[in-house]
């Protein structure tokens, strides 16, 4: 029998709003059990203070520029991922075999095969006496991937666990939404295939004293700008696209101007475009399972909107028992024992690499 780990695995995402955290067991290939999945929000310091950061970073030279501006908040990061780590540690009275350490992406080009994510991995180690892995991004850049997604082989095991239907597709809306695509010879391809909160949740940030259109109800009140939509939409077409995206690459100037509500809807609109296309050229036929995940799924506007474009039931991952907020901290777990096994954790199929390829730097206490 193979032997079985205790994994927590860390996973802030696009919004910055907090750390999500979820602790499986594993033999890193066939099995795994849930243990704890639990939520940590930022406070409102470290929150304004990543969002400002990721607001002047456009490109890998602001990267470098703003150094001396990203160290304290890396830090300061890092220090609140082991508060995490020990309560839960505390909480659980488990002995833990690894940190998946995602860290908080700040940055993501796959034309510069750079994948910057905040957080100090030797720190961490040092502050939980755990072992450590992170940057799983970098051996698979290195071995010309495009460094994500990198979550679609645990995708693979929780549709084996779960014995769900192919063909199948687990729809992560974050805020960048990628689907994980299984065909009826259970064959994985996975990419990125257009924004998801992020555009709606940046402009509701900046124009309100909120920090996401909740359920989509601002959405829902405003008109659409069919004109500006329609020109967006044209530009977006025309990018050069590759199999992932970062933030940046959706510009959002295209509704300045527009009250609160119209340019909730707009954006809600042309984010539900793109993602329309791309899954009509997925789907084959109205027999696919669509599964969502990720924080997008409450937004119930857009769902109920996108599933009337695209006219096939879509369902959400938790309807299947599964927590459609912790999977991808739940997948880092799952990763980090892989990476630690030397198993591969990126393919061809998912993230353009060269051939199937393990990652993540290991960091023993």
């Amino acid at each position: 029998m193979s032997k079985s780990y205790y994994s927590l695995g860390l996973m802030s995402g696009t919004s910055a709003d907090g750390v999500d955290a979820s602790i499986i067991q594993s033999d890193g290939d066939t099995k795994y059990e849930v243990i704890l999945d639990k939520y940590f929000k930022y406070n409102e310091d470290i929150y304004k203070s990543i969002h400002s950061l990721k607001d002047k970073i456009n490109n890998s030279k602001d990267l470098k520029n703003l150094s001396k501006e990203i160290q304290p908040i890396e830090r300061e990061i890092t220090l609140f991922h082991a508060k995490v780590v020990n309560a839960i540690i505390k909480e659980s009275k488990l002995s833990i075999n690894f940190l998946g350490f995602h860290g908080q992406t700040i940055f993501h080009s796959a034309k510069e095969k750079i994948s910057k994510q905040l957080g100090d991995g030797k720190l961490l180690s040092k502050l939980t006496k755990k072992t450590v892995i992170y940057k799983f991004r970098e051996n698979d850049l290195n071995n010309k991937g495009e460094g994500a997604p990198l979550a679609p082989i645990f995708h693979k095991l929780m549709k084996n666990k779960y014995k769900i239907k192919v063909p199948l597709v687990i729809l992560n809306i974050g805020g960048i939404t990628n689907a994980t695509y299984f065909n009826t010879n259970e064959e994985m391809y996975s990419k990125d295939i257009g924004p998801g909160n992020c555009m709606i949740d940046q402009w509701i940030r900046t124009n309100s004293n909120k920090k996401y259109d909740e359920q989509g109800d601002l959405a829902k009140l405003g008109k659409i700008n069919k004109t500006v939509l329609d020109v967006a939409l044209k530009k977006f077409e025309d990018i050069n696209h590759f199999r992932t995206y970062d933030v940046k690459d959706f510009d959002l100037s295209f509704v300045d101007g527009m009250s609160l509500e119209d340019g909730a809807a707009t954006l809600t609109e042309y984010t539900l475009e793109i993602l329309n296309k791309k899954l009509k050229k997925i789907c084959k036929s109205s027999k696919e399972n669509i599964l969502i995940s990720g924080g997008g799924r409450k937004n119930i506007f857009l769902i109920k909107k996108l599933q009337e474009k695209i006219n096939i039931p879509l369902k959400l991952i938790d309807d299947f028992g599964i927590n459609g907020d912790f999977v991808e901290s739940q997948a880092f777990a799952y990763i980090a024992i892989r990476s630690y096994l030397n198993l591969p954790i990126s393919f061809p199929e998912t993230t353009g690499v060269a051939a199937p390829t393990t990652g993540g730097i290991i960091i023993k206490y």
